[in-house]
């Protein structure tokens, strides 16, 4: 069931008319999706995952992204993978729950009605985690939505 919570589009950012990279997240972790050049060995790129900054290019060349990250991330939860001219970079919060404005701070901030949507989706999934017997997927909220992270006590770390 808790597939059906989980997100249904990823975020773009976008610079000069081109898709930079497309993001989406979970209660644990923040996905990021970047569009490899073609005519580039795979080898060739690299990826530079720190508690609170991302490096991305290719060997020789300045990097091709240079950006702190939204929120804190725990480096043995996170990783990089390429696959079919895709880098798929997944980033394990460091503050599980905690919705996160952007990928990269500074690239796009969500506008405040994604952000309520983000919310609203990451406590229902935070519902589903905690009580499995229930589908929570056509759950609504009247109101403001609570932090997933910090509502009825926080979430177990």
């Amino acid at each position: 069931m808790s597939e059906k919570l989980a997100p249904d589009k990823r975020h773009k950012f976008v610079h000069n008319q081109q898709t930079v990279y497309e993001w989406d997240q979970t209660l644990d972790d923040v996905n990021m999706y970047i569009p490899l050049p073609p005519n580039v060995p795979t080898r060739s790129f690299y990826c530079t995952i720190k508690p609170l900054h991302l490096e991305v290019g290719i060997k020789g060349n300045p990097p091709y992204l240079n950006h702190d990250l939204a929120g804190p991330v725990k480096l043995d939860g996170s990783f990089w993978t390429l696959e079919d001219n895709v880098m798929h970079i997944t980033f394990q919060k460091r503050d599980k729950g905690q919705p996160w404005p952007a990928a990269l701070s500074g690239h796009g901030e969500l506008d405040p009605l994604t952000v309520d949507q983000e919310s609203r989706r990451l406590m229902l999934e935070r519902f589903q985690l905690e009580h499995p017997g229930f589908d929570f997927s056509r759950a609504e909220f009247t109101g403001s939505c609570p932090n997933p992270k910090t509502f009825l006590g926080g979430i177990p770390q």
